[in-house]
């Protein structure tokens, strides 16, 4: 238990380091955030917490702030691998984050929701379904407000349900009451390294579980099935392909959940208003984790038959002269590009590009080839992924659909060449497979953007 006697360094001041400095002044603590940026680019930031005593150190990140240092936490886009952080673990300073210091202190039991693709769709389905279940609900982490904001209004009769990222799990030294891995598959191998480093990050949900907590995990994907082995909780799975012991699977084309012996049908997948077979398995996942939390199936099956998804995530934007726009921004690696690619059946245009994360383009290259008419390339990865599709073109021996690729440059330049090049019956897919972060904030601005242009068009 900390004391104002005690000091904890905040690193970056972003959303998550701006929450842990609005709580722990809250608490009494000394609080010092330290930020790269200036005080001129910081002003807006600072004067939201101008009626806090909060010590502002900013330019850099000075080994002088580890002097007095009792916990020393680090905001969402700052890396563990940073010269002050190493140099605290070296000394003994534990090295904390928004997530490990919300989990620590919830007092309502806590579901968390991790993976490559599909977390932040399975999160808010989970809370829809949990709130329909009459629970006062908490929805956040990873995506919308720091949970650590809420703490003080939260009950024991609540409900959490929180998106946990893999550099929040990396820090981690506790783990949610539920906890849920719908894949690990590569990304963020920039910032991991390699995928034995990124398996091992988002292991850290499970781990620290007890035997009276319960993980639930992909039955289909080896990576998260084999976390099974890591954990000391109930083990519960979801299928898209196996009728599984104890969890949620596919009967043909009803969504059922099997318990102690029992059986439910939940649904049936035309009931799911998402697109695509990787969104039944989402919607699986989350019957798992509710049915866990307490929630009956009435609850479940009302908040699946409402639920139309999360903005950017295969977001129809308009129909225009008889083309489908679809918003699929969130899709920052290849394989996410791949289950957009399989939720149509329309002929496609591609608008692909960004900033690549030393993933592996050589699958998407072939579906790409296999699927797509047009591509449509921008952003810093576009000669990267040109070669990727252009060997895969000169290696294909099954039937081609690909016609054309075209150099855009922006995202601009790229929708008004899918403007010009998409024919009616078609669907033109924003779908990136690599960050924002060479032209955008985030994959939302590169979105909002998207949205903006389509609806633009005369």
């Amino acid at each position: 238990m900390l004391t104002p006697e005690d000091t904890v360094v905040i690193l970056g001041f972003a959303r998550q380091g701006k929450a842990l400095a609005r709580y722990f002044a809250g608490q009494g603590v000394s609080v010092v955030v330290s930020d790269r940026r200036s005080s001129e680019a910081l002003a807006a930031d600072i004067a939201e917490l101008d009626t806090l005593p909060i010590r502002y150190v900013l330019g850099a990140h000075p080994e002088s702030l580890l002097d007095n240092c009792t916990l020393l936490c680090l905001s969402g886009g700052v890396s563990a691998d940073l010269p002050l952080v190493v140099e605290a673990q070296r000394r003994g300073i534990p090295v904390s984050n928004d997530a490990d210091e919300f989990l620590r202190n919830s007092p309502a039991p806590v579901l968390g929701i991790t993976g490559s693709a599909g977390k932040t769709t399975t999160t808010a389905l989970v809370g829809a379904m949990i709130r329909e279940a009459g629970f006062q609900t908490w929805v956040g982490g990873n995506i919308g407000n720091p949970l650590i904001s809420d703490l003080a209004r939260m009950t024991p009769a609540d409900r959490v349900v929180m998106e946990l990222s893999s550099f929040q799990l990396e820090l981690m030294s506790c783990s949610p009451h539920i906890a849920a891995v719908l894949n690990i598959t590569p990304n963020h191998l920039d910032r991991h390294k390699t995928m034995e480093a990124y398996i091992a990050a988002k292991a850290h949900i499970v781990t620290h579980q007890n035997s009276e907590d319960v993980a639930v995990l992909s039955f289909d994907e080896p990576n998260a099935r084999g976390l099974a082995h890591q954990t000391p909780a109930q083990v519960r799975y979801f299928s898209g392909s196996s009728e599984v012991e104890t969890g949620a699977f596919l009967r043909g084309e009803t969504l059922i959940l099997r318990r102690e012996n029992q059986e439910w049908e939940i649904c049936h997948r035309r009931d799911i208003r998402l697109r695509g077979f990787h969104n039944a398995v989402n919607t699986l996942a989350a019957v798992v984790l509710s049915d866990a939390a307490g929630a009956p199936v009435e609850a479940m099956r009302r908040a699946i038959m409402n639920f139309t998804g999360v903005e950017h995530r295969l977001e129809v934007v308009r129909r225009w002269r008889n083309v489908l726009w679809i918003n699929d921004s969130i899709a920052t690696a290849p394989e996410r590009v791949l289950a957009a690619l399989a939720a149509f059946d329309e002929p496609l245009v591609l608008l692909a590009g960004g900033r690549d994360k030393d993933l592996f383009w050589e699958t998407f290259a072939f579906e790409v080839v296999r699927r797509v008419r047009v591509l449509v390339l921008f952003g810093e990865a576009m000669s990267l992924i040109d070669a990727h599709v252009s060997n895969a073109l000169l290696e294909a021996t099954g039937p081609r659909k690909l016609e054309k690729i075209i150099h855009a440059g922006t995202l601009e330049q790229a929708v008004s060449e899918a403007a010009r090049w998409a024919q009616s019956g078609e669907v033109v897919l924003l779908s990136p497979g690599g960050t924002s972060y060479d032209a955008f904030r985030d994959f939302a601005e590169r979105g909002e953007q998207f949205r903006t242009l389509v609806r633009a068009l005369k």
